[in-house]
Order: C-alpha cells, then sequence, then structure tokens
C-alpha cells in the first residue's frame, strides 16, 4: 500500500513538473504580433471626385398663358408625348370672341368716317377752286374764298385723323384676334410632358408673371446630371471627363456620363462654396427619370496595369517599435512594412495616384508579390502557424 502511494506522489510530482515546465516554454516560444499581410500588386486605379447631383432634362420648356381666363378643356395629361403646335389646352374664348367682334366693328366704323371725311374734302376743294376764280374777276369777296380755303383745309385735317383712327381700330382688332388665338394652349416643341398645374373650370390669371400650365421636356432620352461641386476639387474637373453615378432606384447598375461643363458662377450655402457641373447622360432606355438623386464620381485620372499597395499599408505602424525604428521610418519617408523571412521589413517607396483604397508606386524596392503587412490580428501564444513558426500571413 506504502509502495502504491509513493508511486501516486510521484506521478503528481512529475506531472506538477512538466506543467511548469509546459508554461515556461509558452512563455519563451511567444513570438510577438500576428500579422496580416497582402499581396503588393498590378491592376487599375482610378482617381475620382465624388459629389452628388439631381438628374434633370436638358431643355425644360414652361409652357404659361399671356391671357386670363376659364380651362375650358385639357388636351394633355402627365407623360404626353407631344408635338410642336399639338393643343394641349384651350382657355374659354366666349369673352375674347366678343372683345374681337367689338373691335372689328369699331374699325369697320372708323373705316366709314374716313370715307366720309374724304368726300368731304373733295368738296371743300372743289367750293374752294371755284371761288379763287371769283374772286380773281372781282364776282365774290376775299372773305368768301377765306372761308373756303379754311374748310378745305380742315376737311383735310378730318382726313388725317379718320386714318389715324382707322389704324388705331385696326391695331385693336388685331390684339383682340392675337388674344383669342392666345386661348389655346400649344406646344412649343417636340417632348414629353412632366408636369401639369391646371385643371378643367380653374381660373387662371395673367397679369404680372405668367402662370406655367404645363412643364414639357423636350427630349427625356438626352438628360443632364447638374452636380455640386466642392471648391476644393473644382480645379481637377474639366469638360471631357468620364463620369461614372448611380441612383438609388437601381443600386446595382453603373451609369456613364461626360462632363459637359464647368459653370464659374459660385452657389454659397453656410459659407461653403460649390459650383455646378454639368454632366451629359445618355438615357436611351428612359431608366432616368427628371429628379432622381445621382451619386456622381468624376474620373480625373486613370492608369492602368501599374504596382498598388492598400492604403491600409502606407499608415500602418508596426507594434511595440524603438524609438529607433520610429526615427528612421520617419527620416525615409513613405514606405509600408513587408514580411521578409517571417520578419517585418521596413521598405521606402515613392507613392503616386490614389484611388481611396489603392495607392500607386511610382518607385522604390517593393516588388509585385511583396507580402505587405496592412494590420495584426493579436499575439501567437503558440508560436505555431502553417508555415512553421515565427509571425502569421494572411
Amino acid at each position: 500500500m506504502r509502495k502504491n502511494k509513493k508511486i501516486a506522489g510521484l506521478v503528481i510530482l512529475a506531472l506538477l513538473v512538466l506543467t511548469v515546465l509546459g508554461l515556461v516554454l509558452a512563455k519563451k516560444k511567444d513570438h510577438g504580433p500576428v500579422f496580416k499581410t497582402v499581396m503588393a500588386s498590378r491592376g487599375e486605379i482610378k482617381s475620382a471626385i465624388t459629389a452628388t447631383g439631381t438628374v434633370n432634362p436638358v431643355t425644360t420648356v414652361l409652357v404659361g398663358t399671356q391671357v386670363s381666363g376659364t380651362i375650358k378643356s385639357i388636351y394633355a395629361d402627365f407623360n404626353s408625348v407631344v408635338k410642336k403646335g399639338q393643343l394641349l389646352a384651350l382657355i374659354d374664348p366666349t369673352t375674347f370672341d366678343a372683345q374681337l367682334s367689338e373691335a372689328r366693328a369699331n374699325y369697320l366704323s372708323a373705316r366709314a368716317n374716313l370715307d366720309k371725311a374724304a368726300a368731304t374734302e373733295v368738296d371743300a376743294k372743289r367750293t374752294m377752286e371755284r371761288n379763287k376764280k371769283l374772286v380773281s374777276k372781282n364776282l365774290i369777296a376775299q372773305s368768301d374764298f377765306d372761308t373756303s380755303e379754311t374748310n378745305y383745309e380742315t376737311s383735310r385735317a378730318s382726313v388725317e385723323a379718320a386714318k389715324g383712327q382707322v389704324a388705331q381700330t385696326l391695331a385693336a382688332m388685331k390684339f383682340a384676334r392675337t388674344n383669342l388665338i392666345y386661348t389655346r394652349i400649344v406646344s412649343p416643341v417636340n417632348g414629353t410632358v412632366v408636369a401639369r398645374n391646371i385643371d378643367v373650370g380653374q381660373t387662371v390669371a395673367a397679369s404680372f408673371q405668367t402662370p406655367t400650365l404645363f412643364s414639357v421636356a423636350r427630349d427625356l432620352k438626352k438628360m443632364q446630371i447638374d452636380t455640386s461641386v466642392d471648391e476644393a476639387d473644382i480645379g481637377n474637373v474639366k469638360a471631357g471627363q468620364d463620369v461614372e453615378f448611380t441612383v438609388d432606384a437601381y443600386p446595382d447598375t453603373t451609369f456613364k456620363g461626360k462632363v459637359t461643363q464647368v459653370r464659374i458662377n459660385p452657389t454659397m450655402v453656410q459659407n461653403v462654396v460649390t459650383y455646378d457641373v454639368v454632366v451629359s447622360v445618355d438615357n436611351a432606355a428612359l431608366l432616368l427619370k427628371p429628379g432622381m438623386t445621382a451619386n456622381v464620381m468624376v474620373i480625373t485620372a486613370v492608369k492602368k496595369d501599374v504596382l498598388r499597395v492598400p492604403n491600409a499599408a502606407l499608415i500602418f505602424r508596426l507594434p511595440n517599435a524603438t524609438k529607433t525604428e520610429v526615427k528612421k521610418s520617419k527620416k525615409s519617408g513613405p514606405g509600408v512594412w513587408v514580411l521578409d523571412q517571417d520578419k517585418p521589413k521596413r521598405v521606402a517607396l515613392k507613392p503616386g495616384l490614389t484611388d481611396g483604397n489603392f495607392t500607386e508606386v511610382v518607385a522604390g524596392d517593393l516588388k509585385q508579390g511583396d507580402p505587405v503587412i496592412i494590420g495584426t490580428l493579436g499575439k501567437n501564444k503558440q508560436g505555431q502557424t502553417p508555415f512553421g513558426h515565427g509571425p502569421r500571413m494572411f
């Protein structure tokens, strides 16, 4: 029995020794942090400026009225495709018909007065010429001749006044006829009705400001985006640059466009200055609708098949770095950390174009396929990796 107890004690003691020894060895095998890496690769980099804008028709014509009255009929509705000169609505023409009839009657009366004045002039002229012969023979008094001459000049003036009256009434008649024509609201262009602001029976008043009855978009297959670009970015935007954008209605579709105009008129909202950049868009499929909000990327530069690294690699800082290492990193300038034989190594480089995710490597000792460190995943307590001892790569 004593022998068994002695053996059991020895076993327990051995287990304790092995446990302590395992802990000591595990502590010695703590090889530091586990690094997350990606390979330096070649690919395309697009530098872009982001902005938001609104999809609008290239040309929208506001159709109004120059006369007041009650809407009698409507011949076009929302989304109606219309032709130039097509009747859209009719204002009740009854009052304007009456005004035209009155103006026509006044014109006819003025013409009659002109004819009467012309006849009076002819008679006064005959009387004056007859009296002129008689007064030369002393057959009538000089005063009679003077009276006949005055009557002739007066009749001539009456004819001129009658002519003016005829012209005035003719203008009034044309004005009344024009107002009658204006009761017919017609489309000035070929296009699509995007807004109708009236109903039958509604009274419209054309006074100081012409009311808008319809909004007609000339061609919905050609659209434009009016974007607001910050003053800090506007210097990189030029006409002709490619544009990519999305709209909330089709989040998985990327639409294409081109910058057609950079307007120099600034817009200031709460001390923020922006400029309107116009982007032309082909809308042959009619997917884009007026008023949609567009998330725009103006492509300012594109480089293909260049060596690139993730931006995270450029801002990575080695954990527990010594002061000497930090000082050396600052002195060498931009660079990345790579794993060289499972150990971090600083590689200096010259960065170029960036798209927000990747940065071009213009110069340096970095090569395609080098494992670039972009972060850490904690410490490797066991010191074992699929590649053997040392930091783990992902």
